[in-house]
Formats: structure tokens, C-alpha cells, sequence
């Protein structure tokens, strides 16, 4: 949520995409029925009545959030943004590489000093993130990611291209965590620090730097996002937010995730933080062989790039 000036960057950013020879009109996608067009509103109050949708219309009453929204007792932390975006050319590929968001941050952002916190629901780093991330941690600059763990993810190709790739980021000492599926159903829900989940599966996509800056936004650190979803985002100059993300990543991210390392003879195994004891796990946690099995063939196959 944003108010301010950025309000006008993010409204003329979907003007430009609504103007953009990415976009097409509805009449050329959907036919036309010989129904009435169903308004919006009516759909909504459709939606929202039915039984499906009463546990989620229950969860919104009962929020603490919308009730200090309405009540207007919400606290903003004011802050300098920018607004970065993929150019929408980029969903008919035709943008330069220039024109895309992740160059955008790559020039925006100095290298980091001190830290890195990541948070990304499907993370595909491919070599080079390995290089980049690990390159980062040899110059004693420490990396944390918190990512979906296997049993949690809703996209479980995705997770063989990390998979395939978690062994070279511990040997190379980032130290990742893998959010647990029930995690919000074991009364952690209220300490779940900046990253709200659906489902019990990590949606937050955000990074944030040395402490004092943080991008927030629909950017996933994979391939696709990379090269083939047009995504966009809030690069926010914020001590008060970076901090959040690394208190998180001190004590709330272990208590509902698990922390995979590598034993003494480079086998991975995870960790699992429960009312202050450690349990440990061998394989994959909360998953049957076969579908470790399955990841493990998924990751043979040369689809990286797509995922």
C-alpha cells in the first residue's frame, strides 16, 4: 500500500501498459455471449456470499489490518520510492535489455556493503545467481533468502530448479530457509514478520540492502520473471522497512521455516526450530519419495529457463 507521489507513477506506469501494443481488448479474447454482461460488482457479491469464500470474508472482518485501515489508524513510513517496471514491449519481445527492470535495478542499486536479505516464493538463481550470490558472501557480505519449501511450494517444477542449484549456494555459505507448509496453523501467525502467506505458501517477493533500502514488488528472483513476465516494483529508500525484513530473518523466519545446511560430508539435511528445540531431517521435509523423486528428474531436464 502507497500513497503520496508515487500514486501518479504507478497510475501513468498502467496507462502505459493499457495504451501498449501488449495490451488487446476484450472482444478480441472472449466472445460475446448472448447473457448479459455480469458487472463486477455483482460478481464480487456473488463471490463473496458463497461458501467457498466465507472463511476469507470472515479472515477480513477479524483483521487488524482493515480495522485500523477503516478506522484511519494506519502508520505510514514516508519515504523516498521509485517506481521501476519492465517495459511492456517486453510481453511481445521486442525490449531492449536496457528497457527491462531487472538492468533498471542493476543500475539503481550500488553493490551492497554489509547484507543481503531475500525473500522470494519462487526462487530460480541459475549459475549465474550462484555466482552472483555466493561472489557476494566471499566478499564478506552476508546473504540470507527465504524461499518455499518443497512441501509448501504451489508450483513444484519451480522447485527443482532451486533444488538443483541449493547445494552450490550453502557450499558457497548463503544461508537459505524454506518457509514449512502449516507454519501460520501452529500460532505463529501473528510473527510472521513482513511476509504474509496464503495458503502457507510464501507469496512476499522483496530484497532488502545493507539495512537501509528495500524493493518491494511482483519481481521473482527465476527466469521467467527475468525474461518473460513484465513485473514491477517499489525500490524504497527505508531503514525503518530493511530493518523489519532483517529482525524477521533473526527470529521470526526460523521459527516457521526450515533451514537446510550441509554436514560434514556435504550431504544436506534441514533444521527445524519448534518451541526451542532443533529436529532434523535428512530429506526433503513433509514429502514422500516420489515426489523427491519426481524434483529430481525435473531438475535433469533442460527447462531452467522457463521456470
Amino acid at each position: 500500500m502507497a500513497i503520496g507521489p508515487i500514486v501518479a507513477d504507478t497510475s501513468a506506469d498502467f496507462d502505459r501498459y493499457w495504451a501498449s501494443d501488449s495490451s488487446y481488448p476484450l472482444e478480441r479474447i472472449v466472445p460475446r455471449g448472448r447473457n448479459a454482461p455480469l458487472h463486477l460488482h455483482d460478481l464480487a457479491a456473488d463471490l463473496s456470499a458463497s461458501p467457498a469464500a466465507s472463511g476469507y470474508v470472515k479472515a477480513l472482518q477479524e483483521s487488524e489490518f482493515i480495522q485500523r485501515l477503516l478506522d484511519k489508524r494506519l502508520s505510514f513510513e514516508w519515504s523516498e520510492t521509485t517506481l521501476v517496471s519492465d517495459d511492456p514491449a517486453k510481453g511481445l519481445g521486442n525490449a531492449s535489455d536496457g528497457q527491462l527492470l531487472i538492468s533498471r535495478l542493476g543500475e539503481m542499486l550500488d553493490i551492497p556493503e554489509s547484507r543481503v536479505d531475500l525473500v522470494s516464493p519462487y526462487f530460480v538463481p541459475t549459475q549465474t545467481g550462484v555466482d552472483l550470490f555466493t561472489g557476494l558472501v566471499r566478499r564478506g557480505i552476508e546473504v540470507r533468502i527465504l524461499t518455499n519449501a518443497l512441501e509448501a511450494t504451489d508450483v513444484t517444477p519451480v522447485h527443482a530448479g532451486y533444488a538443483k542449484r541449493r547445494r552450490a549456494l550453502l557450499e558457497g555459505g548463503v544461508k537459505l530457509y524454506e518457509m514449512r507448509l502449516g507454519a501460520e496453523d501452529e500460532g505463529h501467525r501473528e510473527k510472521a514478520g513482513p511476509f504474509g502467506s496464503s495458503g502457507s505458501s510464501l507469496h512476499a517477493k522483496t530484497f532488502a540492502l545493507d539495512g537501509q533500502r528495500v524493493f518491494i514488488g511482483s519481481f521473482n528472483f527465476d527466469p521467467r520473471s527475468a525474461s518473460l513476465n513484465t513485473e514491477m516494483g517499489f525500490l524504497i529508500e527505508s531503514p525503518v522497512l530493511a530493518a523489519a525484513i532483517g529482525q524477521a530473518f533473526e527470529a521470526d523466519i526460523p521459527a516457521n521455516a526450515y533451514e537446510p545446511r550441509l554436514d560434514e560430508r556435504g550431504r544436506i539435511y534441514w533444521l527445524q526450530r519448534v518451541d526451542g528445540e532443533q529436529r532434523r531431517f535428512d530429506s526433503e521435509p513433509g514429502t514422500g519419495l516420489l515426489k523427491r523423486l519426481g524434483i529430481h528428474l525435473l531438475s535433469w531436464l533442460p527447462i531452467e529457463w522457463l521456470l
